[in-house]
């Protein structure tokens, strides 16, 4: 690109996880907003109107803009692939909210044609941008925690059948692709396999227990890490009320326990380990804020973003394995 120290975005769906990304680009000294797409012309005005963003209904004409180096995609899940190989066909970069795709076929085909168009693709998990989730992966890869053998993610969170019912897509497969643990889950799958993993193997269950909805409002999976380690995933949308995320993950020299985006338990053999203390930190909007500017510098330092395409696919093949195995009652390799 040009040599100038600004990189230009437009955000595409103007739902209540544009105002992260649309916030993120206005803290981000390398970044500046250009456009706001949303079918709804009234939706994206309101959102454009505090940024003096320019307003478009059309995707097709937003990318045909040359003003433009990055789209952040915001829209249903299920219009991820396409939305992405269009943008990427034009020449912009893309930042693809979770999951990029709900399938692992049309994740590859998003991954190739943004090799094969020059284009950078970062998906969204900004859990993994918390300080402390960067010292958990730290304290893993020096080896503090020793050799590691039980490794688990929980997700206890409550959605309404209300919640389900607001918008026609959630809880389909067509547009969300699953539930509890492909909606609400892919961070903790995300984070866990970003830590402990890669996985080799799931057996798991997913059903629809309480919830009126095509897909789970709960899932249980047994996971095996290529490493010998072994772990589970529980997900549910029907715990009431709702506790943070939880990440367990122990070895034979110690244990560690992400709560939500803080440390609750360090426990070190031989070592006086204080659970570190580090400035507040809030998923929303601080880890797209820093998933935001990662994009910007990338592209001015011409190298991958922090979090790219393949670490999209690697939480969705964790999931899309976890449906597998309840459909055909087997362990599923991956």
């Amino acid at each position: 690109m040009e040599n100038r120290n600004k990189v230009r975005f437009a955000v595409v769906g103007c739902g209540a996880i544009s105002d992260a990304h649309l916030s993120g680009i206005a803290r981000t000294a390398e970044a500046e907003l250009i456009a706001v797409c949303d079918a709804s012309e009234e939706r994206a005005r309101q959102k454009a109107e505090a940024f003096g963003a320019r307003v478009y209904t059309r995707y097709e004409e937003l990318l045909e803009q040359g003003d433009i180096d990055v789209v952040c995609i915001c829209t249903p899940s299920g219009m991820h692939p396409e939305q992405t190989m269009l943008a990427a066909r034009a020449g912009k970069h893309v930042i693809c909210e979770k999951p990029i795709a709900l399938t692992l076929e049309a994740a590859d085909r998003m991954i190739a044609v943004c090799r094969q168009h020059q284009v950078k693709l970062a998906t969204v998990f900004p859990r993994r941008m918390s300080p402390s989730s960067r010292y958990v992966k730290a304290l893993i890869e020096e080896g503090r925690l020793g050799k590691l053998s039980l490794c688990s993610g929980y997700v206890k969170f409550y959605r309404s059948q209300a919640y389900y019912d607001s918008a026609g897509w959630r809880g389909t497969w067509a547009m969300d692709g699953g539930g509890a643990m492909m909606n609400q889950g892919i961070h903790t799958v995300d984070l866990l396999q970003w830590l402990a993993g890669p996985v080799r193997s799931v057996t798991g269950y997913a059903r629809n227990v309480l919830r009126d909805i095509e897909v789970e409002d709960t899932a249980v999976a047994a996971l095996q890490f290529k490493s010998g380690a072994l772990g589970v995933i529980e997900a549910t949308t029907t715990a009431y009320a709702q506790s943070n995320h939880r990440i367990v993950i122990q070895g034979d020299l110690g244990t560690v326990v992400l709560d939500g985006d803080e440390i609750s338990e360090l426990s070190i053999i031989g070592e006086e380990a204080d659970i570190p203390v580090f400035e507040p930190f809030q998923v929303i909007p601080d880890g797209h804020s820093m998933q935001i500017r990662d994009m910007a510098q990338a592209i001015l330092e011409d190298r991958e973003p922090l979090i790219d395409g393949e670490a999209g696919r690697h939480a969705l093949q964790i999931i899309l394995g976890t449906y597998e195995s309840q459909r055909e009652r087997r362990e599923v390799l991956l």
